[in-house]
């Protein structure tokens, strides 16, 4: 598909992007040294993007529907039992419009997608991105999950595939493994349990072959149903993956390790 932006979408135009898969963790990702050396290295090593399109597991909504654009949209605090000062963290960036009609040119019929305009980012997309992009100077909309699917959303990371080459990136956040309920160690360097740990190397090992049906089959993974038991945090891998030039290709690993014992392994797609 050959998506010409008008000067209206703001003249969006590379550099090409990569698409990302990423583990977004609970707030206090932001104050893990290593995790977060890891998430700033990872986007100095990428093209500054115009704009940031990300899929959190922390918003599942049928139709399809985008985030607030307008400029300092404000932040969901989803998230409880943290301290007070997580709930006053702020990221303020700048009115995202011309994106979202750039989002809405990519899509078959317009209609479709729906601006929650009182919606703001949840923890899934502003905690790495503070990380990442810091000074909150990137256009930023929020996409929903629509299904849960593995082809459908194959399917939505081939259609929003054109925005890479307009310098958007497209991220999909979630969290490799995310068994919280059958944690027995809640620190943050707890040594990953056993069906963490047998979960990550499946995936590891279909990641590096760019076997997307077996990635498609994970509810009969090893680690199944500790790893998962909702799906939420897996699926957004797929938006990733469809995005890519080529599904079947290997994706390039950026992050591995653990957090709270939890996978956070991480990839981006050509």
């Amino acid at each position: 598909m050959d998506v010409q932006p008008t000067p209206s979408e703001g003249g969006y135009a590379g550099p090409r992007m990569p698409a990302l898969y990423l583990g977004h963790g609970a707030p206090p990702l932001l104050d893990d040294r290593l995790w977060t050396r890891e998430l700033a290295d990872w986007s100095s090593a990428l093209p500054r993007p115009r704009g940031i399109v990300i899929l959190s597991a922390h918003w599942e909504s049928a139709p399809l529907a985008i985030s607030a654009a307008a400029a300092g949209t404000p932040l969901v605090y989803d998230f409880s039992g943290f301290p007070e000062h997580y709930y006053r963290m702020t990221y303020s960036t700048p009115d995202a419009s011309a994106l979202a009609a750039l989002v809405r040119s990519v899509l078959p019929d317009a209609q479709e997608l729906y601006e929650h305009t009182s919606r703001g980012l949840d923890h899934g997309a502003w905690v790495p991105l503070k990380v990442m992009y810091p000074d909150a100077d990137i256009p930023v909309v929020q996409m929903s999950i629509p299904a849960q699917d593995p082809q459908a959303l194959l399917e939505l990371g081939g259609r929003l595939r054109p925005l890479r080459d307009h310098g958007i990136l497209l991220v999909g956040s979630g969290f490799l493994t995310h068994g919280l309920p059958f944690l027995t160690d809640w620190s943050t360097g707890a040594t990953p349990p056993g069906w963490s740990v047998d979960f990550d190397a499946w995936a590891a090992d279909a990641l590096a072959r760019g076997d997307v049906d077996e990635l498609a089959r994970f509810r009969e993974a090893p680690g199944m149903p500790y790893a998962h038991p909702t799906v939420e945090h897996f699926t957004p891998i797929f938006v990733a993956l469809g995005a890519a030039e080529d599904p079947g290709a290997a994706p390039e690993t950026t992050i591995t390790g653990s957090f709270y014992g939890l996978s956070k392994r991480s990839f981006q797609v050509a």
